[in-house]
C-alpha cells in the first residue's frame, strides 16, 4: 500500500494487541448479556411451574433452572435477620429472612419473607410475630443474596438482640450465628395478598442488566475500530512539498 508508510513492530504489535483486547472485552460483554438473559428466562419460567417437593432438591438445586417447591416445618421462634441493602432500597425498610425447619431434618432453612418498608425514620420497621406451629411454605429456591466485600467483619456475632441487621447475608455466618448447618439456597416465599411482606420475584440485575452489558460491548467494539483508525492515520503517506508544487504548476 503506497500510502502508508512501513511501520514499526513495536506500534503494528501494540496495535494488535490493544484492538484484539478491546474485541474480546466486547465478545466478553455480549456474553454476559446473554447469560443475564438466560437466567431471566429461566426464572420467569420457575414461577408458573408446579411446586416440587423440596426433599428433592435440598442439597442438589438444579444447576440450570430454578426449582418452585413446597415444604412443611416450624419457624424458629423470635429469630429473624434484617437485610439492610435490599433490591427495593430506594423505598428505604429492609428485607427480612427467618430460620425454619423443615420436618424431620436437622438443618434450617433460611426463608426469604420479603421486603418491609421503612418508617420514615432510621430505626428498623417493627416485625409482625412468626406463625407458630406447623407451617406449610411454597416458593422459589434460589441462591442467596451476593456477600460482596464486607468490612468490619461478623456484625451478626457482635449483636446480642433480635432481630440481627446485616448489610450481606453471608449463609456461613448464619449457621454459625444459629449454631446449625443451613441449606444451601434461601426460600423466597410466593406473593401473598394478605401478607404485610413485599414479595416480588425479580432478579437483581438493576445495576447491570443485559442492556448495559450490550452498551459496553459497543463501546469495547469502538475502541477497537478506533485503536486502528489511529494506527492508520498516523502511518498514512503525506504528499511531499515537491510533488505538490509540481502539480499545482
Amino acid at each position: 500500500m503506497k500510502w502508508l508508510r512501513r511501520p514499526s513492530w513495536f506500534a503494528l504489535l501494540l496495535t494488535l494487541a490493544g484492538a484484539l483486547l478491546f474485541m474480546r472485552l466486547g465478545v466478553w460483554q455480549l456474553h454476559r448479556a446473554n447469560e443475564k438473559e438466560a437466567i431471566l428466562r429461566r426464572y420467569a419460567a420457575a414461577e408458573n411451574e408446579v411446586p416440587r417437593d423440596f426433599a428433592g432438591v435440598a442439597m442438589t438445586p438444579p444447576a440450570n433452572a430454578f426449582a418452585r417447591v413446597r415444604v412443611q416445618g416450624e419457624y424458629l421462634a423470635d429469630r429473624a435477620y434484617l437485610l439492610d441493602n435490599p433490591r427495593h432500597d430506594q423505598l428505604g425498610g429492609v428485607e427480612v429472612y427467618a430460620p425454619f425447619r423443615p420436618q424431620g431434618s436437622d438443618r434450617l432453612l433460611l426463608v426469604d419473607l420479603g421486603f418491609l418498608p421503612g418508617n420514615g425514620t432510621d430505626q428498623a420497621p417493627q416485625l409482625p410475630p412468626l406463625p407458630t406451629g406447623e407451617q406449610a411454605l411454597q416458593g422459589l429456591y434460589l441462591p442467596p443474596p451476593g456477600v460482596g466485600f464486607e468490612m468490619g467483619g461478623n456484625a451478626l456475632a457482635r449483636q446480642a438482640h433480635w432481630p440481627k441487621t446485616t448489610v450481606y447475608l453471608d449463609l456461613p455466618q448464619v449457621a454459625g450465628d444459629l449454631g446449625s448447618l443451613l441449606y444451601p439456597q434461601v426460600l423466597a416465599l410466593d406473593d401473598d395478598q394478605a401478607a404485610i411482606y413485599v414479595r416480588a420475584h425479580v432478579l437483581d440485575f438493576s445495576a447491570m442488566p443485559p442492556a448495559r452489558h450490550r452498551a459496553y460491548a459497543f463501546q469495547w467494539f469502538t475502541f477497537a475500530v478506533a485503536a486502528v483508525v489511529i494506527f492508520l492515520m498516523l502511518h498514512r503517506r503525506r504528499p511531499s512539498k515537491r510533488r505538490t508544487s509540481h502539480e499545482q504548476a
